[in-house]
């Protein structure tokens, strides 16, 4: 079980420690950060983590009162949705079902507490694992968007997911 705590700058070097490299930055950000992530990059997060365009979370391990994830929601303007994004494990909480505990919670909060009417994602199309979580808490491909970056010599295509808040209700989610 984890409990979902605001996101502030001191939380920034454990994220970093996180992210082993470049293509691993990317992966979780894509253009958004540039290696090496550093305490500017964190600051500005931390401050847009602050507004009310974006929440910012650590995930904690209840038993261990540890870090073990983060995840953040950006919002539209009318704050009728939101898009998920930088979801990140710890590397030794990876393969324990953080991710899936971590994003049940993240979205009980973006439907319960921020009341938003949908939520969506973009994910990697190489990421299978994180596609399976996604599929598994109901999210559904919207589209592909083929070979729409390019990086470290890479041609990357991301994948749109959605889930409505009707799916959310329904059941659709396991966990």
């Amino acid at each position: 079980m984890v409990e979902l705590r605001d996101f502030t700058l001191v939380d920034g070097r454990l994220l970093a420690a996180w992210i082993a490299g470049p293509v691993e930055l990317w992966t979780w950000s894509g253009a958004d950060f540039s290696w090496p992530l550093d305490e500017r990059q964190l600051a500005e997060y931390a401050a847009e983590s602050a507004t009310p365009l974006r929440r910012s979370w650590m995930a904690i391990d209840a038993a261990s009162d540890q870090a073990v994830g983060h995840a953040s929601v950006r919002f539209d303007a009318d704050r009728a949705s939101g898009r998920i994004g930088r979801v990140l494990v710890a590397p030794e909480a990876r393969s324990k079902g953080v991710g899936a505990a971590m994003l049940t919670s993240v979205l009980a909060t973006a439907f319960g507490e921020l009341g938003l009417e949908r939520v969506e994602l973009g994910v990697w199309t190489d990421n299978s694992r994180a596609i399976r979580l996604y599929e598994g808490l109901g999210f559904v491909c919207d589209r592909v968007l083929r070979d729409v970056e390019q990086f470290a010599g890479t041609s990357w295509s991301a994948m749109q997911m959605s889930l409505p808040r009707s799916a959310w209700g329904a059941g659709a989610v396991s966990g």
